[in-house]
């Protein structure tokens, strides 16, 4: 399994090392500073300073706000820095699990494995687990211009749509949401036990 992170080996280095070349890749394609970013990002410029220079292990918030900001999918910023995984579009078709990229948010410990992307089909797919008592909210950008679903596979989600007013959904296993307007989004584990889910999404 491919794992992009920050920390443990060369080789996790070696794709966090990848992922801040590819943020600075973006950027600079788009003939943006790292003022620019930031302000669009709704990051600070240090920030974008600190991750470019691998400096600073960005969380899944801080990616989604970057990846939004370049237009991207999460999924298509990390699979970019992955080097797009080619092999003609027939094999495109295929997601082996030894190749599915898994990443780890520092800030929340949970971790993120891309179970299916590629340029050739319009629908996504990502398993998420999320440890007991951990929390983390999502931006609203990152749900701007995509349709996604929600299936809970073992665990308990307490999913919080952030509008006026706030609502609230509790998540058993096997339970599925569909998410309504973008908005501010709170994903939580409110149980004792990991949670493990799934996302699918498909752009608009």
């Amino acid at each position: 399994m491919s794992t992009i992170s920050n920390s443990g080996g060369d080789a996790t280095e070696q794709a966090a090392q990848r992922l801040a070349q590819q943020i600075t890749a973006e950027r600079e394609a788009r003939g943006w500073t790292q003022a620019t970013l930031a302000g669009r990002a709704g990051v600070s410029k240090a920030a974008v300073s600190r991750i470019e220079r691998g400096e600073m292990s960005p969380t899944a918030v801080t990616l989604l706000r970057l990846a939004g900001a370049f237009d991207l999918t999460l999924a298509g910023l990390l699979l970019r820095a992955e080097g797009g995984g080619g092999g003609g579009r027939e094999h495109e078709r295929l997601s082996r699990a030894a190749q599915q990229p898994e990443w780890r948010d520092p800030a929340t410990g949970y971790t993120r494995r891309q179970l299916f992307a590629t340029p050739a089909h319009p629908l996504e797919a990502v398993q998420v687990t999320l440890p007991a008592g951990a929390s983390v909210t999502l931006p609203a950008s990152s749900y701007a211009h995509i349709q996604q679903v929600v299936w809970v596979q073992s665990g308990e989600l307490r999913l919080t749509e952030h509008r006026a007013p706030d609502l609230t959904w509790m998540l058993a296993a096997g339970d599925s949401l569909g998410f309504g307007t973008p908005c501010d989004v709170t994903f939580e584990n409110p149980g004792t036990q990991p949670c493990t889910y799934a996302v699918f999404l498909a752009r608009r």
